[in-house]
């Protein structure tokens, strides 16, 4: 949904949208659902979602399953899935460089993209001893509760940013009632600092830190994010030991991601080590260019135009 169909200068095709949020239910591969469960987790009528898995199913989007009497996941999906996943060079980099920082830190480092109201794992590194979060590709999350979301929506311009959680007041009220009280302090922590810290909001054991980068291939901010237990990681730690490695990271995928359309393609792209700092005696250390305003934070507003942002999935 562009964010001049929020003002009521673009039209919405419902019928459309609703498809899209059937298929939505299906998380995994392996997901098999029925007409009534798909109708609790979308919130359609049940007649409606009756006629939207007929009509994906006669495209292949769906297949259903006699014996279940349940539906699945269908080929064309699956084929159309692939398509966008051919140009795996780039994200077997990115993943590298997060597997980088995850042995560096007991958790889990992300790589995700906006989705509506949640953000999708696209990559992610684990340490063999990291604790707390399990989310492997694929995994979804909660945009209003997490690290990640909280930084995703303070990268928006306000309007757009606005026009989001509008409407996710509408469909998530309490959701939106997560996010809206921070939305103005993580917006101007994100100037100054390049990142964003949201702790015990997804879970009382988990505590995070994110920071959106644009993305010229998505056309649309996407997130590196870190969870990591609340016990041993208080918010003064997380600015104190694990902000900078974070920092560290955003320039690095940057760079992958400001050169991939020219280099991806030519195998003209290397891995380079990541220099990650576990440590800083220097309490929530930011990297700052003319103004003040960070650095990452400067290019990431500066590198595309988020007015043309979709506030509804996070894509132009």
């Amino acid at each position: 949904m562009l964010p001049g169909d929020l003002a009521g200068d673009g039209e919405v095709i419902q019928v459309v949208s609703r498809a899209f949020d059937v298929l939505r239910c299906f998380e995994g591969h392996e997901a098999r659902l029925g007409n009534l469960e798909i109708s609790n987790r979308c919130g359609l009528p049940r007649s409606t979602v009756s006629r939207l898995t007929h009509t994906l199913t006669r495209m292949g989007q769906l297949v259903y399953l006699p014996r279940d009497q349940k539906y699945r996941i269908g080929p064309s999906a699956v084929a159309m899935s692939t398509s966008m996943t051919r140009g795996l060079q780039l994200r077997n980099l990115i993943r590298q460089r997060l597997q980088d920082v995850a042995e560096q830190l007991p958790g889990t480092v992300g790589f995700v993209i906006p989705d509506r109201f949640h953000l999708v794992y696209l990559e992610f590194g684990r340490a063999a001893n990291a604790l707390g979060l399990h989310e492997t590709t694929g995994s979804r999350i909660s945009m209003a509760s997490t690290a990640a979301g909280h930084a995703y929506v303070a990268a928006l311009e306000p309007e757009v940013g606005d026009a989001l959680l509008t409407e996710m007041e509408r469909e998530l009220p309490d959701a939106a009632r997560l996010l809206r009280p921070r939305l103005e302090h993580n917006r101007q922590f994100l100037k100054e600092h390049g990142y964003v810290v949201a702790c015990g909001l997804w879970s009382p054991h988990i505590n995070g830190v994110a920071l959106p980068l644009w993305s010229p291939q998505y056309q649309t901010y996407v997130v590196l994010t870190i969870g990591l237990l609340s016990a041993m990681y208080d918010e003064q730690r997380l600015h104190d030991e694990v902000a900078q490695p974070m920092l560290e990271l955003g320039r690095s995928v940057a760079a992958l991601l400001q050169g991939a359309e020219a280099d991806v393609f030519n195998s003209r792209m290397e891995r380079k080590p990541l220099p990650v700092t576990t440590k800083t005696n220097q309490k929530n250390k930011t990297i700052t260019g003319a103004g003040g305003t960070n650095e990452l934070a400067a290019g990431a507003r500066g590198t595309g135009p988020a007015r043309s942002l979709r506030a509804g999935d996070g894509r132009a």
